[in-house]
């Protein structure tokens, strides 16, 4: 059984992955259109800011904002990938970075969902 102080480590280090995976694509995203790589720069930013949330046991900004992040850049995966974003057109599936920020994403939504019942723990010891 995980700790929670083990899942708290662990989504940070998740959280952390996913905020640069996407500023390592920052530019790149920046080049097509300029909207998604701020979003990009955007979803770096959060994840040190989550981090540091989750380290402080802030349930809202901490686990909230990073299911937030994690959901969002996963559903803009896949929209990026079906329909398309304004600006650009459908892009490729199976790009690694991409790749693997799926599976980070889809780890930290379990750390999220695992947390839910220690932080009702922590929330009510105290």
């Amino acid at each position: 059984m995980l700790s929670s102080r083990n899942v708290m480590w662990m989504g940070m280090v998740a959280i952390i992955i996913i905020g640069l995976i996407h500023l390592a694509q920052a530019s790149a995203e920046m080049a097509e259109t300029r909207y998604l790589g701020l979003m990009f720069i955007a979803n770096g930013i959060a994840a040190v800011v989550v981090a540091a949330g989750i380290y402080r046991g802030a349930a809202l900004w901490g686990w909230g904002l990073g299911a937030l992040i994690a959901a969002g850049a996963f559903v803009g995966y896949v929209i990026s990938r079906t329909v398309g974003l304004p600006g650009m057109e459908v892009e490729q599936w199976l790009q690694p970075l991409g790749i693997l920020s799926l599976v980070v994403e889809l780890i930290f939504m379990a750390l999220f969902v695992w947390a839910r019942p220690m932080r009702r723990t922590v929330t009510a010891s105290r």
